[in-house]
């Protein structure tokens, strides 16, 4: 669809799609996500068409020339104006590459990946049909089968597969239990508000800091976040010496 294209005219004021899309852009970022669907982008047309409608009939009745227009046109304009000069006064701020990397150097502390592990488990109601399990286990039987049998969380599916979580994943006799054991062995049973476990540990991973790489962007957003916030504080004192 051309922007150019005519979707509609109201008193000989066309409506284009580039304006249909204009105003789908002043719409909440939460409506916007719908902007490619061909129902939304009708309703919308029809909004922007209503809104056309009832400027016609203001204009009829003359209410641009009321005292009351002028001053909400004068107040918008300052708005717009205001927007505008914000824009200038932040336009030229930019974060270097090197103070992207001074500052991870000096904050590493804050880019710190916790230690986690990587676990399965199998969930039962009773501690006796826990134990029972784990004999099973102990005798041979794998544990991913095991699970897949006996399991009633959702992952024993998944031979009881959990995945990779730090600590403040899980609750806390579950967590505990799980940093705490060997790579590879079994243990449990283990009570948690929600039954009986075994646990077995795949593999722990030691806390890290993440690489520059990985934080970049983040600290570029912080910092520019920063630097135009003081751009404007250093333009509004500017400003103020000067018309105040």
């Amino acid at each position: 669809m051309s922007n150019q294209e005519i979707l509609a005219t109201v008193a000989g004021d066309v409506i284009t799609a580039a304006d249909l899309n204009a105003f789908i852009q002043s719409m909440p970022k939460e409506q916007q996500m719908y902007a490619s669907s061909p129902q939304f982008r009708q309703q919308m047309l029809e909004q922007l068409i209503n809104c056309r409608l009832f400027a016609k009939y203001a204009e009829e009745l003359k209410l641009d020339e009321t005292e009351e227009f002028k001053t909400i046109l004068n107040n918008a304009r300052k708005d717009i104006l205001a927007s505008m000069g914000i824009g200038e006064a932040v336009r030229n701020v930019e974060v270097t590459e090197e103070e992207l990397k001074e500052f991870y150097e000096a904050n590493k502390q804050r880019f710190e990946k916790g230690a986690t592990v990587s676990a399965k488990h199998i969930l039962v109601k009773e501690e006796a049909k826990c134990q029972e399990i784990l004999e099973e286990v102990i005798a041979g039987k794998a544990f991913e089968e095991a699970a897949q049998q006996y399991s009633t969380c959702p992952s024993g599916q998944k031979g009881g597969d959990l995945g990779e979580f730090g600590k403040g994943q899980m609750v806390k006799e579950f967590e505990e239990a799980a940093f705490a054991a060997e790579i590879g062995h079994v243990v449990g049973p283990v009570a948690t508000q929600f039954g009986y476990h075994l646990i077995k540990v795949e593999a722990k991973n030691e806390a890290t800091v993440a690489a520059f790489e990985e934080v970049k962007e983040q600290i570029r957003r912080n910092l520019l976040s920063q630097k135009q916030n003081q751009a404007y504080g250093a333009k509004v004192a500017e400003l103020k010496a000067k018309y105040m």
